[in-house]
């Protein structure tokens, strides 16, 4: 089946002959735990979205931009280990400030979907009750940097963490490669993390879907795809 036709603001075209609208776009992101699979799920995601004729912008955390990667390479490094909790917020949101400014409101403007891995959530889970830095201390940072760019739709792909650590390992092993700095950190702060991670569901249940993670990659993207489908069509 051929993919729908687009609209000039990013939405398929639903009414021939009729001038279409021009709207903002739609931002989506992915969050969990490391090792949970939310690259992979989000390659699958922006293909099928495609597929349906949206312009999608695909973009990840930290990282996006040039500046983003480059601070990635450091938050991620295993030689980083002595990096300050509060140093490690900061750069996180100065990488998320470039992000903003460079890709993900601009491709907004353009009425595209942004299908981001990671946002303002992971700063939340990781930092805040990762780190124990609490969450008022990230919510200061957001209010800045963030202010009214927030997500409309996010996928908590959920897993205890024992297993997602175990399926990150194998990743890495496969790879040859060194675990990361948050990788490497242990079963208690995924816990933790997790724990946020769940804590913001509860608290944001229109916004925040969590997915189980714990099936096959198929299975994981089919309860995606019908979260999302829904999700624009009632947008639409």
């Amino acid at each position: 089946m051929p993919p729908k036709q687009v609209s000039a603001g990013g939405w398929p075209k639903k009414v021939r002959g009729r001038k279409p609208l021009t709207r903002r776009g739609i931002f989506i992101t992915l969050e969990g735990i490391d090792g949970t699979g939310k690259s992979t799920q989000l390659r699958l995601l922006v293909r099928h979205l495609r597929q349906l004729g949206y312009p999608v912008r695909p973009t990840r955390e930290p990282g996006g931009t040039r500046v983003g990667e480059r601070i990635r390479s450091i938050l991620l490094a295993s030689t980083t280990e002595k990096l300050a909790p509060l140093a490690e917020l900061a750069l996180i949101y100065a990488a998320r400030a470039q992000h903003l400014e460079e890709v993900v409101r601009p491709a907004l403007e353009r009425g595209e979907v942004v299908v981001s891995d990671r946002y303002n959530d992971a700063s939340f889970a990781y930092q805040g009750y990762g780190r124990k830095l609490g969450t008022r201390v990230v919510r200061a940072f957001d209010r800045t940097v963030c202010g009214g760019t927030q997500p409309d739709l996010t996928l908590l792909l959920d897993q205890p963490p024992e297993a997602a650590l175990g399926r990150a390992k194998g990743r890495e092993s496969r790879r040859k490669s060194r675990l990361g700095r948050f990788e490497a950190q242990g079963l208690q702060f995924h816990a933790r993390v997790r724990r946020g991670y769940l804590a913001i569901a509860r608290r944001e249940k229109r916004r925040v879907r969590i997915i189980k993670a714990d099936r096959s990659v198929d299975e994981v993207q089919a309860s995606i795809r019908r979260v999302v489908d829904e999700f624009l069509a009632r947008k639409g």
